[in-house]
C-alpha cells in the first residue's frame, strides 16, 4: 500500500527544504518506498478534514490505509521500523538510533525553533535585541555537546541511520545564522547527510511544489 502524506501547497520555507514534510520525504527515499502527497493550503490545515489528520492543524500527516499518524518523529519510527535502512537490526546499536532522534528533536530543536521564532513573536518587544544572543548562546552550548560527542565520526553511532536523517534535519534550520558553520565537523556532517541521493530526491520533490506553486 502507498502511503499518504501532507504537505504544504505554499510552503513559507520558500523551497529550502526546510519544512517538516521533508523529513517524511527522506526517510521514504532511504527505505525505497513509494509515497503520495496531499498538498494543503493554511486554510485547509485548519478545517475539519485535516484536524482529523492531525489535532494541531500542522503538517506533516501520515496514512497508510486505516493508520493516520502526524509529527514528523512519530512517522518516522514507523517508517524506520518497518522498513530496512534506518534502524540497526543489532537490539542495542537499535536503541542508541532511537535515542538520537529524541536527541534531535527534544534538546537540539527546542532552542534553534525558538530562536526562529523570536522576531516574529517577541520583534515589537524591547528586550529582543537582549534576548536573540541569550538564544544563541543557549544552541552554542548544544552545538559544542553535540561537535564534541560526534568528533571525527562520520554518523552520530556507527552507520547512517533515522537519527542522523533527524539531526541533520534539525541542524539545517541554524542555516544562515553562522552557528554551524563554527564546528567544521558538524557543518561537515551536514553536507554528508545533504549528499546522500535520498536526501536529493526527497529536496528536489519538495522544491518542485514551491516552483509549481510560484509559476516559476
Amino acid at each position: 500500500m502507498i502511503p499518504t502524506i501532507t504537505a504544504f501547497e505554499a510552503s513559507p520555507d520558500q523551497g529550502m527544504g526546510l519544512a517538516r514534510d521533508m523529513r517524511v520525504r527522506w526517510a521514504l527515499e532511504e527505505v525505497g518506498q513509494p509515497y503520495d502527497v496531499r498538498l494543503v493550503s493554511f486554510k485547509a490545515m485548519k478545517q475539519p478534514a485535516h484536524l482529523a489528520r492531525h489535532p494541531f492543524g500542522q503538517i506533516p500527516t501520515y496514512e497508510e490505509g486505516d493508520l493516520v499518524l502526524f509529527e514528523s518523529g512519530s512517522i518516522i519510527f514507523h517508517i524506520a521500523e518497518r522498513h530496512a535502512g534506518l534502524l540497526p537490526s543489532e537490539a542495542n546499536a537499535r536503541a542508541r538510533a532511537i535515542t538520537w532522534m529524541f536527541a534531535a528533536l527534544n534538546t537540539v530543536e527546542p532552542p534553534i525553533v525558538e530562536l526562529e521564532q523570536a522576531p516574529f513573536v517577541e520583534g515589537d518587544k524591547p528586550w529582543l535585541a537582549e534576548r536573540i544572543p541569550m538564544l544563541k548562546d543557549r544552541i552554542r552550548v548544544r552545538m559544542d555537546q553535540l561537535s564534541d560527542r560526534l568528533g571525527e565520526a562520520e554518523w552520530l553511532d556507527g552507520a547512517f541511520s533515522a537519527g542522523d536523517l533527524m539531526m541533520v534535519m534539525v541542524l539545517r534550520r541554524l542555516e544562515g545564522d553562522g552557528i554551524v558553520e563554527d564546528y567544521p565537523n558538524l557543518a561537515a556532517y551536514v553536507a554528508r547527510g545533504q549528499a546522500r541521493p535520498a536526501y536529493k530526491r526527497a529536496f528536489d520533490a519538495q522544491l518542485a511544489v514551491f516552483i509549481a506553486a510560484s509559476g516559476d
